[in-house]
Order: structure tokens, then sequence, then C-alpha cells
């Protein structure tokens, strides 16, 4: 199995930023496509960014593009996901996932999942 532990949440007022952060325990990390996924109260889990394995491919949802961007370093087993111009319509809870597989994919199936972390945008 693959562990996920996400980070870097908190408050923040509307137009800031925040990186979170998503460490991996597996060895395979590097072979794995990687995706950050939220979920609001009251509302389903979306889909917000995903990377391909080696870094080269990635992927945003509409809400997000240009504003969030994912990143990773497979030398640290780290998968990032930088966010900016921050609206209150980001509050959410995010989630760290991996798929078994090389290919980012939006929305596909992902194996594991991380315990997420707390992201407020508020003034």
């Amino acid at each position: 199995q693959v562990q996920l532990v996400e980070s870097g949440g908190g408050l923040v007022q509307p137009g800031g930023s925040l990186r979170l952060s998503c460490a991996a325990s597996g060895r395979a990390f590097s072979v794995y496509a990687m995706g950050w996924f939220r979920q609001a109260p009251g509302k389903e889990r979306e889909f917000v960014a995903c990377i391909s394995a080696s870094g080269a491919t990635t992927h945003y949802s509409d809400s997000v593009k240009g504003r969030f961007a994912i990143s990773r370093d497979n030398a640290k087993n780290t998968v990032y996901l930088r966010m900016n111009s921050l609206k209150t319509e980001d509050t959410a809870v995010y989630y760290c996932a991996a798929r078994t597989f090389t290919v980012c994919l939006p929305n596909s199936r992902y194996d594991y999942w991380g315990q997420g972390t707390q992201v407020t945008v508020s003034s």
C-alpha cells in the first residue's frame, strides 16, 4: 500500500496564497500519477488537479486553472499544490490521491487517499 499525508492547510484571506504538500510513504511513488481533490461541506468530492508520474503532464479543473499549480518532487516522494488568488469558494478539505498508473486522468479511479487537510478562505 501507499500511505499519503497532506499538510500545509490553514486559514487565508481572499486573494492570498497557500501551498499544500503530500508526503508518500510508498516506494513506488515515482511510478504513480497523483491527484488533488477537494470536498466542501455538504458537497461531493471534486477533482482539482493531477500530474503524471514523470511530472511532464498536468490537468486542472476549469474552476482552478490559471490559479493553482500542481508539481512533484519524486526524489522527496512529495507532490505539491500551489494555490494562488484564493477565493472563498475554494474553502474545502483537500485530499491527495495516488493512481497505480503513470498516466494522469481527471476523475479516473484513484487507489490511495490521504486523510485531507483543511483550507479555509475567509476575511
